[in-house]
């Protein structure tokens, strides 16, 4: 009984949080910092390519692509396989586009959030720390709401949502392999283990090799299985469009879930705008805040428009989905009885590879849900350091280490249903926080952005100068800069 009741608060409070009104400010903001950044998304994608391979990591930081790559690890999760399929099951193919729209607005967010994580970041302990904490606080100077910001996000990253991530992984390899869920959580703690207590940079060397071979393996299977099926590419193509408009008559009813699905799961899936990535970028080893901030823009186009497209045509050009008709039943029904979630994308897989599907799909998941768990761990750290402001903070950092490999132990082998729901209470909160902050910002970012582009034009490596931009509290640049010109 009490259990039920709490879960019921929880189930209450997530409503609140996660209701329509939090998806309309992601889509109103994305909009808003798209317009008066010109379309920089547009503009600047040259830069976003030619940015991340540019620079290196250095003993305080990591360098942009492995910066990149860590963002797009917390970015890149089981949502991308399950989050696709349900956006599609509820709204019809053209949750497709209104996943690519947020995705698209989103990169505005992502650029906001990531140049101010750079322009307010610190040096501490020997590394670079940075996210929402630090820019409310410096930025907004309102300590409160920081010090609220970083408590939930520690709760929600590093105690909640890892058992939900390795729930994940512990079941699919399970259902595929027939592997022990004790004997997954145990190879899972010690590899995350490993990879965590060597710090930082062992993290940023980590998802810089993990990410690219899981991405690209993953994208590799479905350009098989589209090729495979090119003929009906264009028929695929032309259902997302007609759907996202009203324009197939048999799902011009659902045009207000289809928007509405795929907004959300577009925004749970790349995550712009929600807190989660600032921390990554502002790790960065870089000369200009807006170096980072385009390479951050340019991950949730990664997240979306490639490893979610993936899902989505997949699952779309072999017809193996249903979609719920609002009224009850199906409005289409090519697989009855088959759960929504990973097992369409299963039978997608199946239809060319017989029986490889699942075992194919538990894989990716692995991997998409490992490199989640490290970010996890990476933002949770950040905001205990934060939280710490004096003194030696490696017995806390420890312990958050050891707490974190329990969660995901636990987690493994028990179901995590609360620790889900309480954990997304923790990042529902980390977005209403984080979207006001960075609307409250958004000056200094529009100026980084301004600054990058003159000096660009002038044919200069840019340089940032919170002082000829009148920015205040950019503390690390001024030292940095004074070390510079010594």
């Amino acid at each position: 009984m009490g259990v039920s009741f709490v879960t019921q608060i929880v189930d209450t409070l997530n409503g609140i949080i996660w209701s329509d009104a939090l998806v309309y400010l992601c889509l109103i903001t994305g909009l808003y910092f798209s317009l008066k950044m010109k379309f920089f998304q547009v503009r600047h994608i040259k830069d976003m390519v030619k940015l991340l391979f540019k620079g290196s990591d250095s003993e305080k930081g990591v360098s942009s692509f492995q910066a990149f790559a860590l963002s797009v690890s917390g970015r890149v999760g089981t949502g991308n396989i399950a989050g696709v399929a349900t956006a599609i099951a509820m709204g019809g193919p053209g949750a497709l586009f209104w996943m690519w729209a947020i995705a698209f607005l989103g990169a505005g967010s992502a650029y906001v959030e990531s140049a101010l994580a750079q322009v307010y970041k610190v040096e501490k302990d020997g590394e670079y720390r940075g996210g929402p904490a630090y820019y409310i606080e410096k930025g907004l100077g309102m300590k409160w709401y920081a010090i609220t910001f970083a408590v939930a996000t520690v709760v929600a990253m590093g105690f909640f949502l890892p058992g939900v991530q390795s729930n994940s992984i512990a079941a699919g390899i399970n259902n595929a392999f027939g592997v022990s869920p004790y004997v997954t959580a145990s190879i899972l703690v010690l590899l995350l283990g490993v990879i965590i207590f060597g710090g930082v940079k062992r993290i940023g060397k980590a998802a810089e090799i993990i990410v690219p071979f899981m991405a690209i393996g993953y994208i590799l299977v479905a350009l098989i299985i589209i090729i495979v099926n090119i003929t009906k590419l264009p028929e695929v193509i032309a259902l997302v469009f007609k759907s996202a408009f009203a324009l197939e008559p048999a799902l011009a009813g659902i045009i207000g879930m289809a928007i509405s699905w795929g907004v959300k799961r577009g925004i749970y899936s790349n995550e712009a705008g929600q807190g989660t990535g600032p921390q990554a970028a502002a790790a960065a080893e870089v000369s200009h805040p807006a170096k980072q901030g385009l390479v951050q823009a340019f991950s949730v186009y990664i997240d979306t428009l490639f490893v979610c497209s993936a899902t989505g045509f997949m699952i779309l050009i072999t017809g193996m989905y249903n979609i719920v008709n609002p009224d009850g039943g199906f409005l289409v029904e090519n697989m009855p009885g088959v759960a929504i979630g990973p097992a369409y994308t299963q039978k997608a897989v199946e239809t060319l590879f017989p029986s490889f599907g699942s075992a194919f799909v538990a894989i990716a998941l692995f991997f998409f849900a490992f490199t989640t768990l490290m970010a996890y761990y990476y933002i949770a750290e950040t905001n205990v350091a934060y939280l710490i402001n004096k003194g030696n903070n490696k017995v806390l950092i420890n312990a958050l280490r050891v707490a974190l490999l329990a969660s995901i132990f636990y987690g493994a082998i028990r179901t995590a249903e609360l620790a889900w729901g309480l954990g997304d209470i923790g990042v529902g909160l980390m977005a209403w926080l984080n979207i006001i902050a960075i609307i409250l910002l958004r000056k200094p970012a529009f100026d980084t952005l301004k600054d990058y582009e003159e000096q660009v034009s002038q044919g200069k490596d840019p340089v940032f100068d919170p002082v000829k931009l009148g920015i205040k509290n950019a503390d690390f640049w001024l030292k940095y800069n004074a070390k510079k010109t010594n």
